[in-house]
């Protein structure tokens, strides 16, 4: 409060802050102004009137077409286009306004779009934004016809009307400049109107101007109607003594800020949405007629002298220097846009307007990160008010997110009732839970009613509880660098999945581990081939991890983190890790080398998840970090994981590949052909690379236990192979004979199936060989594999033939 209360009165000094009477969004229900994001426009359905205003001293008249013909009443000239010739002669006559006895001109502007309505436009100033500048550019009068209660105006007031008018003109009686208050403002409006609400006013306007021969017509119109966010009433431009900011000294420099680089907008396309309200900003109001808030530090006396200070004794003061004596004080009422106190957050927080230590340690702050529907509001003004306060840009980065919406894409909205409670995705809560929150008054009972709906569309029996870090992963997973979020319940499903994963899979260490000699305090181990991949592939989502964070791609860092422990740790590793742990004829060394490798990558993939999935991760290192010889109370105090300058040896890589791949490929032919899981099946490979041959020496243990087979057999050269099932790891074959397992039509049309798609490649291959242009401009690398992609894919499509003629001459 003390910041923002000398920030005012250091802008009101300098005379950036000013008291005036303009045009504000006015809420008719709440009393006040409200700012532009308070203000929804939605398309609605509505009429246009074409009403007739004739020509003074003549039979013509021009037709004016409108969407709120109450407002003629303060009507102060009828538009017309310059360019337009069928309105050129009557630029500079007055026309009668219809019902109100004045007379008013026509005047030509720019402003007027000639192929609407008729391409005549009445001018409001006081009751139309753009009325209000074609008003200024043509010196109107602005004749306020409302109450701050929307209603026809039957008593005179000062507060909301005035204006400056030539002698004579316009049918005002006044004869010189002073502005147009009270009594003259209630006498140019028919007393049949007076007290009238607007839309009581508009009927009634439309039975007289029908009566009188003035409607020329009545048609069906779709208009945008701002309402207010918080009452849903239609709001009113609406002529108020308001305070303001004069923003353009402070834009100039926060222009600058952006310009040069000291401020970074992310994703960059931002920065241009920021220039183009910048460069074209209005000065800014900042009172609100509403009960809580700061309080503006303004006093008044009773000629209604201002006295901005920071304090009342100090306003007394300055009534006194000015007075000489002592005079009663009455503090304004008003209080500050809430955009007026965030636009200080980033210094005031760090105890502004005093020097403290936590201002100059953390000012300026790195990283902001919000949503692009504030950019506006708060954004920019915290970087003027940075500049113009603490002497330099409040953050060097704005990290822009994106609005969240449901499945179908639609804008999650109160409104709409497609909106979900965070708290109940979380915590899980039941139908009859759900009515009680609108019983208990938690909701407004339409918008609770809209979305009990529609969860009970998409959860008949109330909201599962997915927990806060399936929540949080979701969200991580899904904030790309775009506008939207498609917020879809099915991911959040999977990322529950996947926290139950990663328990298991901690369970499943812990109980291979606790109790056990894990090589953390010393003993010899000795890694094996997979140990030393899994510490590859765990440096390499690191890597991936470190590139998605720096460039605020957390959906691309979330998937590393999920690919990895999901399919290389969980799928992979942990079965990998059982052959070594159970086989009897493994050594301790060997042993102790797998639990070490268990225990320590699954800490760090522990840490390097943990900014996204919190709670599960400290409580599963809670109980893994003991057996890796490290300690602390909480894994938040831990340091985040670094990438470290490991090469990674391609040829224990491309081994623990090829005994994925085989086991793949067992897996894919039990899957298509249902066989059970535990049946052991007779394998067969053949065709294989000679470094095959000693993979399969090495690795035969892995590949019986993880792929459940009864024996792996090579074939020698040119040694037929029986009538078999057949996968391709590369260019080797993985066969398992036909025996009594094949269903022949469904093994043609796999085959088949396999068929198509190769010759798909080999078309696409050499399309592309086929193309000049990309042999001659590709490198001779990337033509040579091109070419080697041809040669395999030939090689495998003659296998596959090969295999389909042997399969269609079985029997049955």
């Amino acid at each position: 409060s003390r910041a923002v209360t000398e920030v005012f009165v250091r802008l009101y000094e300098e005379g950036l802050i000013y008291r005036g009477k303009r045009l504000v969004n006015w809420d008719p229900v709440l009393h006040t102004a409200v700012s532009d994001l308070e203000v929804i426009a939605e398309e609605e359905s509505g009429h246009l009137w074409h009403i007739r205003y004739p020509i003074a001293g003549s039979k013509e008249y021009l037709v004016v077409a409108t969407t709120r013909p109450e407002t003629m009443l303060g009507d102060a000239a009828v538009a017309v286009h310059p360019d337009d010739e069928r309105y050129r002669k009557f630029v500079g006559k007055t026309v009668e306004l219809p019902l109100t006895g004045r007379q008013i001109p026509v005047i030509a502007d720019e402003y007027v779009d000639k192929e609407f309505g008729s391409g005549c436009v009445k001018i409001t100033p006081a009751h139309d934004f753009n009325d209000y500048e074609v008003g200024k550019r043509h010196n109107l009068p602005l004749i306020n016809i409302f109450t701050s209660d929307a209603q026809i105006k039957s008593k005179p007031s000062d507060d909301f009307t005035w204006g400056h008018k030539a002698p004579g003109k316009y049918g005002l009686t006044e004869a010189d400049n002073t502005p147009l208050h009270g009594k003259a403002t209630i006498d140019l409006i028919p007393k049949k109107y007076h007290g009238l609400d607007r839309y009581k006013a508009r009927k009634q306007i439309v039975a007289d101007l029908e009566a009188a021969g003035l409607l020329e017509k009545t048609e069906p119109h779709k208009l945008m109607v701002p309402r207010g966010d918080r009452s849903g009433v239609v709001i009113e431009p609406y002529l108020t003594d308001q305070w303001y900011v004069k923003v353009g000294p402070l834009a100039a420099e926060a222009i600058k800020a952006v310009e040069n680089g000291r401020i970074k907008f992310v994703p960059g396309n931002w920065a241009k949405t920021y220039y183009e309200w910048i460069r074209n900003i209005q000065d800014w109001c900042i009172s609100r007629q509403i009960w809580w808030g700061h309080r503006i530090p303004a006093w008044y006396d009773a000629e209604g002298t201002i006295f901005v200070a920071r304090t009342a004794v100090e306003a007394k003061a300055k009534a006194r220097a000015k007075h000489n004596k002592d005079v009663p004080l009455e503090q304004d009422n008003d209080v500050l846009d809430t955009w007026f106190s965030s636009a200080l957050w980033p210094f005031s927080t760090l105890g502004w307007p005093d020097k403290t230590p936590e201002l100059k340690t953390f000012y300026p702050t790195s990283v902001l990160v919000t949503g692009f529907d504030i950019i506006f509001f708060w954004v920019a003004r915290m970087i003027m008010m940075g500049l113009k306060f603490a002497g330099d840009v409040p953050f060097r980065e704005v990290y822009i997110t994106g609005l969240v919406r449901d499945a179908e894409g639609q804008k999650m909205s109160k409104s709409k009732g497609n909106i979900l409670d965070p708290l109940d995705l979380i915590d899980g809560i039941d139908l009859e839970a759900l009515v009680a929150k609108r019983t208990q008054g938690l909701m407004q009972p339409q918008m609770a009613k809209k979305i009990e709906q529609a969860t009970r569309k998409h959860f008949p029996n109330g909201i599962p509880a997915y927990g806060t870090d399936a929540l949080r992963f979701t969200l991580a997973s899904l904030a790309t660098q775009g506008r939207d979020i498609k917020f879809d319940l099915g991911r959040i499903e999977g990322y529950r999945n996947f926290c139950n994963k990663l328990w298991n899979a901690a369970r499943y260490v812990l109980m291979n581990t606790e109790g056990q000699d894990c090589g953390s305090h010393g003993g010899a181990i000795v890694l094996n081939e997979f140990d030393h991949w899994i510490r590859a592939r765990i440096n390499n989502a690191i890597v991936e991890v470190e590139t998605a964070f720096r460039d605020y791609r957390f959906d691309l860092a979330a998937q590393a983190i999920y690919s990895f422990v999901w399919h290389e740790y969980c799928d992979w590793y942990l079965e990998l890790s059982k052959v070594v742990l159970t086989d009897p004829r493994a050594n301790a060394e060997a042993k102790r080398g797998t639990r070490h490798t268990l225990v320590n990558v699954l800490e760090t993939a522990l840490r390097l998840l943990h900014p996204i999935m919190p709670f599960i991760t400290d409580e599963i290192w809670q109980r893994v970090v003991p057996l890796t010889g490290k300690t602390g109370p909480t894994i938040m105090l831990q340091p985040y994981p670094k990438s470290e300058p490991i090469k990674e040896k391609t040829d224990v890589t491309h081994e623990v590949e090829w005994v994925m791949a085989v086991v793949g490929a067992l897996r894919t032919i039990r899957a298509e052909r249902d066989i059970a899981p535990g049946k052991p099946l007779p394998v067969l490979l053949a065709d294989g690379a000679e470094h095959e041959h000693g993979w399969l020496k090495k690795n035969e243990h892995y590949l019986k236990t993880l792929a459940r087979t009864e024996s792996l057999t090579w074939l020698s050269k040119g040694q037929p192979a029986p009538e078999s099932i057949m996968q391709l790891v590369g260019r080797m074959k993985v066969l398992v004979p036909l025996g009594s397992l094949i269903n022949k039509q469904a093994e043609l049309d796999r085959l088949k199936k396999e068929m198509d798609k190769i010759e798909k490649e080999i078309a696409k291959a050499r399309g592309k060989l086929a193309n000049s242009d990309f042999v001659a401009r590709a490198p001779k690398q990337v033509v040579e594999q091109e070419q080697k992609r041809v040669q395999e894919f030939e090689a495998a499509l003659a296998n596959l033939k090969t295999q389909h003629a042997k399969v269609a001459v079985l029997p049955g």
